[in-house]
């Protein structure tokens, strides 16, 4: 698909504003402009502090779950905290299990499976929760839309509490409490906390009723920066200071488990790239192909010897995802080829046998390829489960709760989310799915790369590289910046890793710059030495090259137009 170039325009009075008033670069004042930084905020960007962290109490029933979770320790009541089983659930259980048994609650936690009970809470869990002697049930990332469940649990004796971060319906469950920065009813100014970081409101505000030092619970940062990171929320406000001083503690930090994990990761730098693409699928791995369990094991574990096992063992399970993925991401293409589907709004698939852990990830690479929602649907235990991604800009939940009538449920946010149908209204469900995509079809007409700004060969220097690390943590709605540079002589082609990647030498009158287009090196053909080319890209220090060098990362490139 061909990609539409979209360059940030700047009024050059605020950008001389934000230079002035903050000491930063022509650059630095331009990326935070296309950040939309209002100005008041891009001091709180820049230097917000762990004391910028907003008061938990002014979540809406925070005091009501926090009563009750007080009177359980008292009353030496058995406590269940019930998560989802990806990385915002497995880390909103770590903290929560090991934040309320050092202050001597009796805590256990349950995770579904993912491939027999499926996403959220459900009511053999609540019966076998029940027959333990559980009389209070926290739910962390889940439970929002659970208003059967909690009935279910209301008529066998379970108190249950509901901390969540997910899009809420009209209606509410009738639980004791619910915490949830997204009800309609709730105050709360920062609306955009991911699941890890409302436990962690949670165990905040357990701790001030408690009057333990802030240590006590900013200690846990390391892991909720991971749920935070992993989760795909957008990384400002209060995300951006629990996500860049948790992945500052990641260095030293006091969990084994996770020293083991890093340790296996081997990561060249404790950043946000290295929890979303070296943390999460291995933490991710054992829920997805099969029960979550061992990655809580893991960040719960107090011996290394066996945290580096445990690590090893999600490790393996990865290996055997990317196997499977391989094979359903094939199998997906040939269906859409053979069914012409790339001129359809939207792309539904559906094969009983795909592996109901990795259709998710299969639906990501789909998007990215064909630009346009994918859900991808299988077959677990007699239920059609299906999940869902889109492009930015399309809202995969507003889509599907059109479609409300052909689904027995859904959840999630604007970009993912899971979903279950009955056997026999797939193809009704592929119908008016194809409507709602239709109805969006021009938020989805085209790919478009964002750029950030122009840049010429003096720019490209150390100030440039300060200024691009001073923007992270990088993630949802903070991603890293996107430079072009314009009217470059092709110096040297070649490709690179079994011709996957492509590596070009461009030449700026005298100066050489080294450029390497990851996944590329089928569009070698597309140039030749000598030819002009305008380049979209990343801008990064190069570590393997003595001394080291500023390297392009491509995104596109295009012949110069004199």
């Amino acid at each position: 698909m061909q990609k539409t170039w979209d360059l940030r325009k700047y009024d050059n009075e605020l950008v001389e504003k934000i230079k002035s008033m903050y000491g930063v670069s022509d650059i630095m004042a331009k990326l935070l402009i296309s950040k939309d930084i209002k100005l008041d905020d891009i001091g709180g960007f820049l230097n917000g502090t762990l004391d910028d962290l907003k008061n938990p109490y002014e979540i809406k029933d925070m005091d009501k779950l926090v009563d009750r979770i007080d009177a359980a320790i008292k009353n030496n009541e058995k406590i269940c905290i019930y998560g989802d089983y990806d990385v915002d659930g497995i880390t909103s259980i770590t903290i929560m299990h090991q934040f309320l048994t050092k202050l001597g609650a009796d805590v256990m936690y349950y995770l579904p499976d993912r491939l027999i009970e499926g996403y959220g809470i459900n009511n053999n869990a609540l019966d076998e929760i029940k027959k333990k002697g559980i009389s209070l049930v926290i739910t962390v990332d889940c439970g929002i839309t659970a208003i059967e469940e909690v009935e279910h649990a209301k008529e066998i004796g379970l108190d249950i509490c509901i901390t969540d971060h997910h899009e809420c319906t009209e209606e509410l469950p009738k639980a004791l409490a619910i915490v949830n920065p997204k009800r309609k009813d709730d105050n709360y100014e920062f609306k955009l906390l991911a699941g890890v970081g409302v436990a962690f409101k949670v165990i905040t505000a357990v701790a001030i009723k408690y009057n333990l030092p802030k240590e006590e619970y900013l200690k846990f940062l390391d892991i909720v920066s991971i749920g935070t990171i992993s989760d795909i929320v957008p990384l400002i406000g209060e995300n951006r200071i629990i996500s860049k001083y948790g992945l500052k503690m990641m260095s030293n930090t006091n969990n084994i488990g996770l020293k083991a994990l890093i340790k296996l990761v081997s990561p060249k730098e404790i950043d946000s790239m290295m929890v979303s693409f070296g943390m999460a699928p291995r933490i991710n791995a054992c829920g997805r192909m099969g029960n979550a369990s061992a990655a809580v094991k893991l960040l719960l574990e107090k011996d290394e010897r066996m945290a580096e096992s445990i690590a090893a063992e999600l490790d393996n399970l990865n290996q055997e995802r990317k196997s499977v993925e391989t094979i359903i991401y094939e199998e997906s293409l040939k269906m859409i080829q053979d069914k012409n589907l790339e001129k359809k709004n939207s792309i539904v698939l559906y094969n009983s046998s795909w592996h109901n852990g990795v259709i998710g990830i299969v639906a990501s690479r789909l998007v990215n390829m064909y630009y346009k929602p994918v859900i991808l649907l299988t077959k677990e235990h007699g239920v059609i489960r299906g999940s869902g991604r889109c492009p930015s800009g399309f809202s995969i939940y507003d889509a599907l709760t059109e479609c409300k009538e052909q689904v027995v449920q859904f959840g999630g946010h604007e970009l993912a989310a899971g979903l279950s149908i009955e056997e026999e209204k797939i193809q009704d469900f592929i119908n008016a799915f194809e409507i709602a995509a239709a109805k969006r079809s021009d938020a989805i007409c085209e790919q478009i790369i964002n750029i950030d700004a122009q840049v010429e060969r003096k720019d490209l220097n150390a100030q440039i590289i300060r200024d691009i690390r001073e923007m992270k943590p990088y993630g949802q709605s903070n991603q890293v910046p996107v430079f072009l540079y314009k009217g470059l002589k092709v110096n040297a082609i070649r490709t690179i890793k079994d011709d996957k990647h492509l590596k070009l030498v461009l030449r700026d009158d005298k100066s050489l710059i080294d450029v390497v287009g990851f996944s590329m090196g089928q569009r070698r053909d597309e140039i030749r030495i000598g030819d002009k080319i305008d380049i979209v890209g990343q801008i990064e220090l190069n570590s393997y090259n003595t001394p080291k060098t500023i390297q392009f990362v491509l995104q596109d490139f295009k012949k110069s137009v004199e």
